[in-house]
Order: structure tokens, then C-alpha cells, then sequence
């Protein structure tokens, strides 16, 4: 995902919720220089070309369909989707998160040597900032949404599980597999569920990119607003 196609879908999210560019803008940039200029972890190293990789939400089919996540050649997991596949006795190759629950999780992955993807974004600066030196940066991968700035990147997408699912398609995997996605999860609070919903719309979007059906938009297709970008 080249950021010129990513920016006008970009910009409709911003425009949807409110959020203004340039607190992304100004999370990226403290990033930036939280990093310095330490080594970040190169994503090419997950094994992610031709690969089946499990993006594993933490929706509450979670638990139900672990066994799909342990049958991929490469999990990527959402926030705390880590930590419950973990439970289950499925090992996660790398964790996607914007520090927002179990930033402690993320650090003990880096310093045991498993990749995480750490997000910056408007109102996580005051997260980054104290999460973000914890952490072993040859293991993280810096993501933003808005423009990149090295070695800040953006390989695409909006929430957790689905920036997993852009990183995964960015580097070449085959096939995506969704256990834990419970779009309709009626526990969530109303700014999760558009949030949800932009996942959706986001992952039809890279399905017709791909040229790939994803099995966790079965039956749903019809009623999916497009995103609008190439």
C-alpha cells in the first residue's frame, strides 16, 4: 500500500470521525523522535511472502476458532487477541497495537525477541511516550496513518486487526485468515462498533485489491458501503 492510495481513504475516516490530521501528524513526529535513531525491526523477517497468515481479532469467537490461528504459517494478532491465543496454547509472531490495553504484553514480546507493531495516532502521544521507551525497538515496527516519516511507516489500514491484515498483504502473504472478527460484537461501545464497521469496509476493499474472498465478509458483502479508493 503506497500511501497515495491509502491518503484519500485516509481522509474520509478523518472526516467521518472527527479527528484532526494533524494530531496524527504530531504523534508520528514524537515517534519519530522517541526512536532516534535506533534499529526498528524490518517486517520482511516475519515470513510473510506466500505465507497463510492468521490476522486474529479479539472478538469473542476468539477462544472458538483459535485452531484456525494454529493452522496459519504466521499470526498476527490484535491487541489483546495476543494474549487469549497465548492462553490457548497458539503461538502469536507478532502483535499489533496502538498501546491502548496490554502495552505491558507488547514490551515482554520485544524483549523476548517477538516483533511488535506499534502505533502511533492523535490521542496515544501520552502512551508512546511512556510505553514507548520500554520497549526493545529492533523488535518494533513503527506504523502511523497519516504520511510516513522514517522509520515511521504506513503499510495501510485503520484499527488494530485490520492494519494487521494491510501489513500481511504489504508483504506479500497469500492468504488471510480472520479468526476472532465478531463484526455485530454487541458488547463494544458505539465509537468501537464504527470503528468495526470501517474495519469491514476496509477489508472489502483489500479484498478486491487482492483478488481475494475473505471468508469474514460471507453474507455481508452486500450491505458494504465502498471505500471509495483504487
Amino acid at each position: 500500500m503506497e500511501f497515495r492510495t491509502w491518503e484519500p481513504v485516509y481522509e474520509a475516516i478523518l472526516d467521518d470521525f472527527g479527528y484532526p490530521r494533524d494530531g496524527d501528524e504530531r504523534a508520528r513526529d514524537r515517534f519519530v523522535d522517541l526512536l532516534g535513531d535506533a534499529e526498528t525491526y524490518d517486517p520482511d523477517d516475519l515470513g510473510l511472502d506466500g505465507a497463510t497468515v492468521a490476522v486474529a481479532g479479539a472478538g469473542p469467537s476468539l477462544e472458538a476458532e483459535a485452531g484456525r490461528a494454529a493452522d496459519a504459517d504466521v499470526v498476527l494478532a490484535a491487541s489483546t487477541a495476543t494474549d487469549r491465543l497465548r492462553a490457548e496454547g497458539v503461538a502469536v509472531d507478532c502483535m499489533v497495537t496502538d498501546l491502548d490495553k496490554n502495552a505491558d504484553t507488547g514490551r515482554d514480546l520485544t524483549t523476548d525477541g517477538t516483533p511488535v507493531v506499534v502505533h502511533a495516532h492523535g490521542d496515544n502521544i501520552p502512551a508512546l511516550e511512556t510505553h514507548g521507551p520500554a520497549y526493545d525497538s529492533e523488535f518494533v515496527v513503527p506504523t502511523t496513518q497519516a504520511a510516513p516519516a522514517p522509520p515511521v511507516r504506513n503499510y495501510g489500514g485503520f484499527t488494530d486487526g485490520d492494519r494487521a491484515a494491510f501489513l500481511a498483504d504489504h508483504f506479500g502473504a497469500d492468504s488471510l485468515v480472520f479468526p476472532g472478527w465478531d463484526f455485530d460484537d454487541p458488547s463494544v461501545t458505539e465509537e468501537k462498533a464504527r470503528k468495526l464497521r470501517w474495519a469491514e469496509r476496509l477489508l472489502s476493499w483489500l479484498e478486491q485489491r487482492r483478488g481475494e474472498r475473505f471468508d469474514v465478509l460471507d453474507g455481508r458483502r452486500d450491505a458494504i458501503e465502498p471505500v471509495g479508493g483504487d
